[in-house]
């Protein structure tokens, strides 16, 4: 008995602590919109009119937008669909490559569609942390209006520090981040119950048909005021995609038990203080908040609004890893921040290009209501495409009923492309800029993708088959010298170029040859047991293959001394590594168009190095270059 509630209490204890972390992490962005979304709504070029029932209809859209897309889309059935314990739209099409593996034409299609949802979160990721520290330091404006000048400088400040302290990672301040979000949640949560109190009708808004009444009321404007509402569900995505650093469960308990409730009770407080005056609209937020509690509301709201900023940059990183790993972008330097967290990690590149579409946004809009109406384009493109992609694996992985999935589908879309298309009405207000980054990305990626099928197809055609060429080699062998070699190729079925120029130059063999390739699995991480494949070709000749994750970083030698090819352990002392580096020269050969293919070789110029990239010690290594025309 005692036994059992020890463990029960350590059960517990444990789900509470992951909860808190979560709360640090996952609810950021969508934590903090209530800084500006209901605002956006009533402010503006599509501005509703303050009046009561305006009021209770858009509580009511907010409301059933919070339960339907985020509670039950996202937190229930969404994040059914992980990835060996990881979420997020890469884990997603990893999933739906492994299940339609079979189908090349549907799974292609799927892929490019997950693809580009992909690209969009990196406009995300620039958009969310310019629109929240913003409408954080806006409430100075608020307090004092002498004090509007200081509003974009202090901004830029804490933004900039922002993104110059992600090189030392997370770990240090992340301990705080969990209960400086529940200082957040509980607060607003009051504050919206205090105003509340003063306004009970209010809550009549929990009834679906003020929601209803009011778009069918408004028509056009009513359509186009869910640009706005769209705003107080910016952040589902990131439910899904830090799953896996802390399950299901303990995101659920925190949604449900704590950000839920605090998010509408704000809501709520925020439509009953509009009612009561609605002149208030424009700042309806800071005016919930007591003039004697001003300051501290406005520091509690930066350091929430920073919070959230991390919380996308660090999804950003994550995702530049996971496109990297997958094929989808050239390799670049990927620093790990934590020796014992392996998702704590910084990537040089992508944040300082963050930073400067953080900071132009801020200089170019100015304002949190501005940003407002460039917001939501992006996450609503995004959110859609991962509604298709996990109907499709609850159809091909789960096998839940044709008709049950088609009416979820279609219920579900309804409500993505009501959203999408109220936020098109941005494209020339802002909403330009997230999809201008997305596409951008969307290229890229797509780009590099299709570049190095290419120059593997280049290369296959200008490659000797391994086993007949091992056969004739081994028949008149050169002089064999002491040491192990490591020829590093793509493919196994080749002699790797470098091999072959070794031999023409050099004009000898290592006592032991492995040919070497690394492939990423259509999982976050392989097992020790999975990570290799061996095979023995014959004269101390060695094929092997090293498996890793799309969320693992792909250490070569501290693979390597695991294997025994031969009998013989892999002393790095004794070891060189020949790696073979294309020179690639842009053609108007097939393949693709001559401006993607100079790109594409840009791309590869100022990826990082192999070496660098698979951790290979640079005093090891050899490297032979050959031409490739693509």
């Amino acid at each position: 008995m005692t036994q059992s509630s020890s463990r029960v209490s350590g059960h517990n204890n444990g789900l509470t602590a992951l909860s808190l972390a979560a709360l640090g992490v996952v609810f950021g962005d969508i934590g903090t919109s209530p800084l500006y979304a209901l605002q956006t709504v009533f402010t503006g070029d599509h501005a509703v009119s303050v009046t009561p029932d305006n009021v209770l209809g858009i509580l009511s859209l907010v409301l059933w937008s919070l339960v339907l897309v985020v509670a039950v889309k996202f937190v229930v059935f969404i994040m059914r669909a992980d990835n060996h314990g990881e979420g997020g739209i890469m884990a997603l099409m990893a999933l739906i490559q492994r299940v339609l593996k079979e189908e090349a034409g549907l799974r292609n299609m799927l892929i490019m569609l997950g693809l580009f949802g992909a690209a969009l979160f990196f406009g995300d990721g620039i958009i969310t942390p310019a629109i929240s520290v913003l409408s954080a330091i806006e409430g100075l404006e608020v307090a004092s209006p002498s004090l509007t000048p200081y509003v974009i400088p202090l901004s830029i400040i804490v933004l900039v520090a922002l993104f110059l302290i992600q090189r030392k990672g997370t770990s240090v301040v992340g301990g705080i981040f969990g209960p400086v979000m529940v200082v957040w949640f509980v607060v607003i949560a009051l504050l919206g119950a205090r105003a509340i109190a003063t306004l009970p009708v209010v809550l009549q808004a929990v009834n679906p048909a003020w929601a209803i009444r009011f778009l069918l009321g408004h028509g056009t404007a009513g359509f186009l005021s869910l640009g706005a509402v769209v705003l107080t569900v910016t952040g589902a995505e990131a439910l899904y995609a830090d799953m896996g650093h802390f399950g299901a469960r303990p995101i659920r308990l925190a949604w449900f038990g704590l950000v839920l409730p605090a998010l509408l009770l704000n809501y709520f407080g925020q439509g009953a203080l509009m009612i009561h005056n609605p002149s208030e609209a424009a700042n309806a937020f800071y005016d919930l908040t007591p003039k004697w509690a001003l300051y501290p509301m406005i520091a509690l709201s930066t350091v929430a609004t920073v919070i959230a900023s991390q919380a996308v940059i660090s999804g950003v990183y994550s995702m530049t890893q996971q496109a990297i790993q997958l094929g989808f972008l050239p390799r670049t330097n990927v620093v790990h921040t934590s020796a014992r967290e392996m998702g704590q990690i910084y990537v040089p590149t992508m944040n300082w290009l963050i930073m400067l579409g953080v900071l132009a946004l801020v200089l170019g809009f100015k304002s949190s209501a501005n940003l407002g109406w460039a917001y939501g384009l992006a996450v609503t493109g995004t959110v859609l495409i991962d509604t298709v992609l996990v109907f499709v694996v609850a159809r091909r992985l789960w096998h839940w009923n044709k008709a049950l999935i088609l009416a979820g589908l279609v219920f579900f879309l309804t409500i993505d492309f009501a959203f999408l298309g109220a936020n098109l009405v941005k494209l020339f207000q802002g909403g330009w800029f997230p999809l201008a980054v997305g596409s951008f990305m969307f290229m890229l990626m797509t780009t590099w993708k299709r570049g190095k099928e290419l120059l593997a197809e280049r290369l296959h055609t200008q490659s000797i088959a391994l086993k007949p060429f091992l056969a004739g080699l081994l028949a008149h062998p050169p002089l064999r010298v002491d040491g192990t070699a490591v020829f590093l190729t793509t493919n196994l079925s080749k002699a790797p170029h470098a091999l072959l120029h070794n031999l023409l130059h050099n004009k000898v063999l290592h006592q032991r040859v492995l040919l070497l390739t690394v492939r990423t699995r259509n999982m976050p991480w392989v097992a020790a047991d999975e990570r290799i494949e061996i095979e023995d070709l014959g004269g101390q000749f060695y094929a092997i293959t090293l498996y890793f994750g799309f969320k693992e970083e792909p250490d070569v030698p501290k693979a390597l001394e695991t294997v025994q090819p031969g009998g013989q352990p892999v002393n790095l002392m004794e070891t060189s590594f020949f790696l073979s580096r294309e020179t690639l020269i842009p053609t108007k050969m097939p393949g693709m168009a001559l401006w993607r293919e100079r790109l594409f070789v840009s791309m590869a110029r100022n990826g990082s190095s192999a070496t660098a990239f698979f951790h290979i010690p640079t005093n090891r290594v050899i490297e032979l270059g050959t031409q490739v025309e693509l």
